[in-house]
């Protein structure tokens, strides 16, 4: 049902809640880590896994909302599922349009838990490919001259090689020279390859 590496994490103040999230994770053949609180979280070692994490949005100290605030000024991206027995319209707009994946209200259907928790997952697996490839990228990227880098820009703005050699004051055959080697370090099969890689390229160093 689930992949056999991804892990689910429960942050809620009850006992008695954590151990039935554990449980029922277990039944399904999911890995669970419960918490206490927030804190507990964030002070603990978690693995570079595909997982989620299903919270309780009344916590006491930092709550929920404040928490998912907390994750995400502290760059830790991971889908969050809000579990509650008090929820409110306000709340849920709230956590909703800050990136939660889901609010239930206590008690709710194990499937409504069980789906939003395969869509954490799904999503988070999903990042981390994305992230993967772009670190590659970028790694390829790093690896290219200045003068490469100039011509991967113009190349992909749709310039041909005489245009190229004219704004950067260069040889039409060096240009060539230069646009092989930047298709080579890059991995690229084709221009539009190469088109995507830069766009990638780009939007990363932009965040």
């Amino acid at each position: 049902m689930f992949s056999a590496n991804s892990i689910v994490f429960v942050v809620d103040d009850d006992p008695s809640v954590r151990d039935a999230l554990s449980n029922l994770l277990d039944s399904v053949g999911l890995a669970a880590q419960t918490f206490g609180s927030s804190e507990e979280f964030l002070s603990s070692s978690r693995p570079e896994v595909p997982s989620c994490l299903v919270l309780d949005a009344k916590l006491p100290g930092m709550s929920g909302p404040e928490f998912q605030e907390e994750l995400r000024r502290t760059g830790i991206r991971i889908p969050i599922i809000f579990i509650t027995a008090h929820g409110d319209v306000p709340m849920t707009r709230k956590v909703m349009k800050a990136g939660a994946i889901e609010f239930l209200t206590k008690p709710f259907q194990k499937g409504e838990l069980l789906g939003a928790i395969r869509h954490g997952l799904e999503t988070d697996q999903s990042r981390r490919q994305e992230q993967a490839v772009v670190s590659e990228l970028m790694s390829r990227y790093e690896k290219l001259t200045s003068r490469e880098r100039e011509v991967l820009e113009l190349v992909t703005t749709g310039l041909m090689n005489k245009e190229i050699a004219a704004k950067l004051g260069l040889s039409e055959i060096t240009v060539k020279i230069h646009r092989r080697q930047v298709m080579t370090k890059m991995e690229a099969t084709s221009l539009a390859d190469l088109v995507r890689m830069a766009d990638k390229v780009k939007s990363q160093s932009k965040s």
